[in-house]
């Protein structure tokens, strides 16, 4: 993915981007921010940066803001598209850009808040995306599932080593998608990719929270047994009974459930899974942001909420 030629200098750009890996606290700290600029009159909306968060029933296991959180402060880009649907990224760049240009001409503050690295670069530097070709994607997600990902993982390295360099061999999502854009192109995915590996200017302020991987694996764990108190086992069979595409079904939480439904694993099984591969994503998760020398890094000891969300203020006067 590489910055668009074309650089429409009308398009308004967020104001702030609060990042950070799964269960840092954004959400939370981000509300409070809106709160402290309110009594300053001033109007922020949230807009959300969550690959998942966009389909409609999925809330549980996304740690979706509540409803009551989202009476008292407007967030977009949540519950967009039914779960049966797969929501491409470059429908969700158009979409943040529909919605922060809506935002800013009503005389708001848009705050993007969120933990899929990607979609902030694709919002933050109007990055241009690859077009999709659903056949071969279908195909390649057969063929992961029959072969495993590491085939794939190979036949990549062997088309486009660059791209392979860059992904985990048992990222399935991200293994088949850069073999979609290969074949479907004729281009290499890494000929997309220059603009990931450069940072240019931007007026978007960036800051990220940051606790001790210990610190954070305790609030991980502590997160996942309260989505299952609060439903996440029914919530998940009742959107498998309804449908889920291949990209909803994947995500983190409703595969391991899922898994646990076809009886593959026990319910005990499925939750130390989840706790195991979210403590894993959000290592990624933090890689990802720390290669950007453009986010600011506030560290964390025990509550984001009084820690950062002050400091955040004299960034937007």
């Amino acid at each position: 993915m590489t910055a668009p030629a074309d650089t429409d200098s009308k398009v308004v750009p967020p104001r702030l981007a609060i990042l950070g890996p799964t269960a840092s606290g954004k959400s939370a700290v981000a509300l409070e921010l809106v709160s402290l600029l309110a009594a300053r009159g001033r109007d922020v909306e949230l807009v959300s940066i969550d690959a998942m968060q966009v389909y409609r029933g999925m809330d549980i296991g996304t740690a979706k803001p509540t409803i009551e959180e989202r009476r008292r402060v407007p967030h977009h880009l949540i519950d967009l598209v039914d779960p049966g649907h797969d929501y491409s990224l470059a429908e969700f760049r158009d979409s943040a850009t529909r919605v922060i240009e809506e935002i800013e001409g009503r005389g708001g503050t848009a705050v993007l808040v969120g933990g899929t690295g990607l979609y902030v670069r694709a919002i933050v530097d109007r990055l241009e995306i690859p077009g999709v070709w659903p056949g071969i994607r279908r195909r390649l997600e057969e063929e992961a599932e029959r072969l495993g990902t590491e085939v794939l993982h190979a036949r990549l390295r062997e088309s486009d080593p660059v791209a392979a360099a860059k992904m985990e061999r048992s990222n399935t999502r991200r293994v088949v998608r850069a073999l979609e854009v290969v074949e479907g192109s004729g281009r290499p995915f890494s000929s997309f990719g220059p603009g990931l590996d450069t940072y240019p200017e931007t007026p978007v302020i960036q800051v990220a929270l940051r606790w001790s991987r210990d610190a954070l694996a305790r609030r991980i764990e502590e997160r996942v047994d309260r989505m299952f108190e609060a439903g996440l086992v029914d919530e998940v069979r009742s959107l498998v009974s309804r449908g889920l595409s291949r990209t909803a079904a994947q995500a983190l939480g409703y595969k391991e459930i899922i898994g646990h439904l076809e009886g593959r694993t026990s319910l005990v099984e499925a939750r130390n899974e989840i706790v195991l591969r979210t403590r894993q994503f959000a290592v990624r998760q933090e890689r990802w942001f720390r290669r950007d020398p453009r986010v600011r890094w506030f560290d964390v000891g025990s509550d984001p909420v009084s820690e950062v969300a002050p400091r955040l203020l004299p960034l937007l006067p």
